[in-house]
């Protein structure tokens, strides 16, 4: 793609970055065949290249973002589909993010809009808010219904029958090795996923530590800045990271930083890049080359044989499959402990939770949900299983299968308590 940026705008880090990235992309089209938003409102500036031509547009005059700029890129799940597919190697995330930072500085939304996102980023990246907040939606449950805004409504709808009652395991602390230490890691606690399902941490710890692993919960920890960065609010989220960055490497050697959150862990392997032109870079770098998703570590040090004998859907969740390109090590470790694994049609395919994305954009998220749900329910398993909290919540919302982490089965065949989701 040709691009006519000035030798002054080419000053820009950022803009030189995009720059690099726009000039890639040749127009082929590709993207459009595995973009969720397109395959449900079939708009070309809802494809990513229709979106990287209104990017290019905004960012070549530097005019502030407009409102139909603005329309179609939230209506971007970042997904990172078209990442996969992409044969000239677009790196679309971070162009996205680049855009989304020149809107949040450059475009005033809607009263209702700015209080919304405001709203998600003070809550939901702090568990005991989120804890409180979720306790209000479910009282207002009920009028719900009369609420004039589907995205109030979308969420009041995602609080949980139950709020489970808080792990002490996710506070900061050392949980030894079972048998001879072979590896000292760290664990990437979350932040929702604290509120909404303490099971999947609870998990991951008894099956590191039965594989010779001393767990670390550092200190200080707390969001990785995802939501925060998603939206646009970059400040923010290298704040949020910055925090992280000093509470992972405060904690010594480690041969690993563990992550069960795949939303997660795409932003913590990026932090590298995010810092790339920041007193912390060298530091951000550490950080991104220790994170390890906790289904690659496992393939990496390997798990025992056993006999799971459940037949299980494996969603994909898209900042697995494609932010982090691990697609084999979820269903691999899962046959390995021997449970009958079957995926999808159109594994591909977005479920439609995206971070905040089935709060601010309901009606895409419920179409894209209903699809997901129908293709795995029409492999008839047993439980479902998933690397990711928001889509385990989103698709939990949408079917009577249990839905449980990868992290949560593993745990169970390899001497670990039955997952509490298929109990009763």
């Amino acid at each position: 793609m040709q691009t006519n940026f000035t030798e002054a705008q080419l000053k820009d880090p950022g803009i030189a970055h995009a720059n690099d990235i726009l000039r890639a992309c040749v127009h082929c089209g590709f993207c459009t065949a595995t973009c969720p938003s397109y395959q449900v409102l079939g708009d070309e500036l809802d494809s990513p290249r229709g979106r990287i031509y209104l990017i290019k547009d905004m960012l070549e005059s530097g005019r502030a973002a407009d409102e139909k700029t603005v329309k179609h890129l939230d209506r971007c799940l970042s997904c990172l589909a078209c990442m996969t597919t992409c044969p000239s190697g677009v790196n679309y995330m971070h162009l996205i993010d680049h855009a989304r930072v020149h809107v949040e500085k450059t475009y005033k939304r809607p009263l209702m809009d700015r209080m919304l996102r405001w709203t998600l980023a003070k809550i939901v990246p702090y568990p005991g808010r989120f804890r409180l907040a979720m306790g209000g939606a479910k009282l207002a449950r009920p009028f719900a219904r009369f609420l004039p805004d589907k995205r109030l409504r979308a969420m009041i709808a995602m609080a949980p029958k139950s709020i489970p009652p808080v792990s002490r395991n996710d506070d900061p602390q050392v949980f030894a090795p079972i048998g001879a230490k072979k590896y000292r890691v760290a664990l990437q606690i979350g932040c929702a996923q604290r509120a909404l399902n303490t099971d999947i941490n609870d998990a991951t710890i008894r099956l590191l530590r039965r594989l010779g692993c001393e767990v670390v919960v550092p200190k200080d920890l707390g969001c990785c800045g995802a939501l925060s960065h998603h939206m646009g609010r970059e400040t923010e989220a290298h704040a949020q990271a910055a925090r992280n960055i000093r509470a992972y490497l405060g904690e010594g050697d480690l041969d690993a930083v563990i992550i069960n959150t795949s939303g997660c862990g795409t932003t913590v392997k990026d932090y590298g890049h995010m810092f790339r032109d920041t007193p912390m870079a060298e530091q951000a770098a550490q950080v991104s080359k220790l994170a390890f998703d906790i289904s690659e570590f496992l393939e990496k040090i390997g798990i025992p044989e056993a006999n799971g004998n459940m037949r299980v859907a494996y969603h994909a969740a898209c900042s697995l499959q494609h932010g982090q390109q691990i697609k084999s090590a979820p269903k691999d470790l899962l046959k390995r402990a021997g449970f009958e694994v079957v995926e999808p049609t159109d594994s591909h395919l977005c479920c439609g939770s995206a971070g905040t994305y089935n709060l601010l954009q309901p009606e895409i998220s419920d179409e894209l949900k209903r699809r997901k749900v129908a293709t795995l329910e029409a492999k008839s398993p047993q439980v479902i299983a998933a690397g990711n909290i928001g889509c385990m919540v989103q698709i939990g919302g949408g079917t009577d299968v249990p839905v449980v982490h990868t992290v949560e089965l593993l745990d169970w065949a390899l001497g670990g308590p039955k997952p509490p989701a298929l109990i009763g």
